[in-house]
């Protein structure tokens, strides 16, 4: 007879707690919403041939007969295998979301605002937009781009070069308002804003479009090489895009997003030693060398946009965690300014933080209609 194992304590914790009944209407709601959001991903990126070539069972042909249904297709498959396959396609549009979001935006990109109203109105308090992605605040002149038909477009990640910025204010003792500040958002993407007078007067897309590469995002890129790589390959339109986004930048060159491991490759590398984890640490340290001197570039040509008078540059994002990135990019910009470095996203703090500003009418309210 098989002895009973007692399942894994933390697996027990969470099984524990999906199962619990939800005990509010709100919770309830925000459940429901949250599955019909999953469902209509799930739904929409079997649209996509890269998505579906990765369905189906490990072994061409080896369905299960009474398994688990894969919804949208006729699949019936082992569970494991099943829940892969959903979780593929949910995700799928989540990891896309940087550029359909350019285009008419992942779900949840729309349904923050309309779920902070519905719970607002059911608690009876008021709701707040901070700081979207989209949020446009260029002077004309940085919308030109050489071509009138590619305007450059302002989407950055505006929620915490704000906040960032609104900090580094603090600590310089002056109204945000009043400061001349440059700030380098560094993650996935990489967006460097100038934060003059209180807006946000030229900033690169962060999305796929100008400025530096980034870990997983190609950059600016020389044009006529780009188009002739476009007539040439014959890709198809979503797979040109994750060239751009999602497989650009550092991922293009050493075939990895793994920072941990990247690391890894580069102090082996300083050792004197053999790779690491199949990583060769010359090669990644030099990308990431080349990466650091891009954004250094950019932080340095906004600078013109303030006539060169900075009060600060501030550094932000999860890389501004890494020590060997913010000296990379800080031994050259150090001359312009004092810098500031505020690693992480913050974006809870953010939203809580401009929340809190405008009950206290430190910020105004605006309101948009239609």
């Amino acid at each position: 007879m098989t002895p009973t194992v007692a399942p894994d304590g933390l697996l027990a914790e969470i099984a524990d707690y999906v199962t619990r009944p939800l005990e509010t209407e709100s919770a309830f709601q925000a459940a429901t919403w949250s599955l019909a959001d999953s469902l209509g991903c799930a739904m929409l990126a079997l649209s996509f041939p890269e998505c579906r070539r990765r369905l189906g069972p490990v072994v061409d042909g080896a369905l299960t007969p009474n398994g688990a249904r894969v919804p949208g297709t006729g699949l019936e498959l082992d569970p494991v295998q099943a829940a892969f396959n959903l979780g593929t396609m949910i995700r799928w549009l989540d990891y896309n979301d940087t550029w359909l979001a350019a285009e008419w935006g992942h779900p949840s990109d729309n349904l923050g605002g309309l779920l902070a109203d519905l719970l607002a109105a059911e608690l009876r308090v008021p709701a707040f937009i901070a700081d979207p992605v989209v949020v446009d605040e260029l002077d004309a002149l940085a919308r030109y781009s050489g071509l009138p038909d590619l305007p450059r477009r302002s989407i950055f990640h505006a929620l915490n070069q704000k906040a960032c910025a609104r900090r580094a204010a603090r600590e310089l003792g002056k109204p945000y308002e009043d400061c001349a500040l440059i700030v380098a958002h560094l993650g996935g993407g990489v967006s460097v804003g100038a934060h003059l007078g209180g807006r946000v007067r030229d900033v690169n897309n962060a999305l796929d479009g100008d400025g530096p590469f980034a870990v997983e995002r190609a950059g600016g890129l020389p044009s006529g090489d780009w188009l002739r790589y476009v007539l040439a390959h014959r890709e198809e339109p979503e797979a040109l895009q994750r060239r751009l986004t999602g497989r650009g930048g550092v991922v293009a060159y050493l075939g990895t997003n793994d920072a941990r491991r990247i690391e890894e490759a580069i102090e082996a590398h300083e050792r004197g030693e053999a790779g690491s984890g199949g990583l060769d640490g010359r090669r990644c340290l030099e990308v990431l060398q080349a990466m650091c001197y891009q954004i250094a570039k950019e932080i340095c040509s906004l600078a013109a946009a303030a006539s060169g008078r900075l009060d600060a540059v501030v550094l932000t994002g999860g890389l501004a965690h890494s020590g060997r990135i913010v000296e990379g990019i800080g031994a050259r910009v150090r001359f312009l300014a004092p810098l500031f470095v505020y690693p992480g996203e913050n974006e809870m703090e953010a939203l809580a933080a401009a929340a809190y500003d405008a009950l206290d009418g430190r910020q105004p309210v605006l309101e948009y209609r239609k």
